[in-house]
């Protein structure tokens, strides 16, 4: 398996505080790094403490921590999760994977999407898959300091987004799970978010572990959106889906960057001119999901809030 030297080495590269230090050494362990004994381990990060530089030296004063920021990434994908949960299994998360720090919370709604095609059917339960592996993956860097999944609403938020994105009207629902047209306009809505929430991240993180890691779990989030965008548009649905986009970039702050689908005629990938894909800072993300452009800390897809630190959303 992983000899001493390896170890070692690893663990000197990946901690770039004490306190990320401690905590990949418990989360490798629980990941498989235990076959190694845990006197090796310790001796390993008892030797890299005074070369590593301090927590203060790695991150500019009041920014956010390594821990607060995979906590946001965690609220994000248990959202995630449990939409596709559902949509393909036609459940939620066990209790297991929802326990943390914090107040814990349970799923309203939520339902088996009645899928007409196997390729749509496929399609949603891979992204399932994905998403609980990155629940499981954040919840094991994390250890101990992951935070409970919060409350999460899949009924009301829904329909609320659609209202706003003129989709439906006054008295009218909308059900993401009731049809494979409808959940796709329901992906819709989170996948470009989570691209931006991870690519507007990745400056703030300062362990070059996680940070590899979190740009990993982006490429992953990135791959989901364009598939979603090409179905939407294979499906007629692009028209929809701009409005969506639209009504996101009203939530989100004064600078109309989030593209739709009719951008030029054609726009499966929402970049610059310069091919890159834009940012969102914590703050902007959660004018999304909370849906509301003021400065508040729960609504929309969390009635109660997320779990963490970055909690609140921007004043817009």
């Amino acid at each position: 398996m992983f000899g001493k030297t390896f170890v070692r080495d690893l663990i000197n590269r990946s901690a770039e505080n004490e306190q990320d230090r401690r905590r990949f050494i418990k989360s490798a362990s629980v990941a498989g790094l235990g076959v190694v004994s845990a006197g090796v381990i310790a001796n390993a990060a008892s030797s890299s403490a005074s070369a590593a530089p301090s927590a203060a030296a790695t991150a500019a004063a009041g920014a956010p921590s390594d821990g607060a920021i995979l906590n946001f990434a965690l609220n994000l994908e248990y959202l995630e999760a449990e939409f596709y949960s559902y949509a393909v299994n036609g459940y939620g998360l066990t209790g297991n994977l929802t326990t943390g720090t914090k107040a814990h919370g349970k799923v309203t709604g939520g339902h088996k999407v009645p899928w007409k095609t196997s390729k749509a059917q496929n399609f949603a339960k891979e992204i399932a898959g994905d998403e609980l592996a990155h629940v499981k993956f954040l919840r094991t860097a994390l250890g101990a300091a992951a935070v409970s999944e919060p409350n999460i609403d899949l009924q009301n938020s829904f329909t609320a987004a659609a209202m706003a994105a003129g989709l439906i009207g006054a008295g009218q629902t909308f059900d993401p799970f009731g049809s494979e047209e409808n959940f796709l306009l329901g992906a819709f809505i989170f996948e470009d978010v989570g691209v931006t929430a991870y690519k507007g991240a990745a400056p703030l993180i300062t362990n070059k572990t996680y940070l590899e890691a979190a740009a990993g779990i982006l490429a992953v989030e990135a791959y989901h959106a364009s598939n979603i965008r090409t179905r939407i548009l294979e499906t007629g649905l692009a028209k929809a889906a701009s409005s969506i986009s639209w009504a996101r970039d009203q939530l989100d702050g004064p600078v109309m960057d989030d593209q739709g689908l009719y951008n030029n005629g054609f726009n499966v990938v929402p970049a610059d001119a310069n091919g890159i894909a834009f940012s969102r800072t914590p703050g902007a993300v959660l004018n999304i999901v909370y849906l509301n452009k003021k400065e508040v800390t729960s609504g929309g897809f969390f009635p109660s809030g997320v779990n963490g630190e970055l909690n609140t959303s921007n004043a817009n």
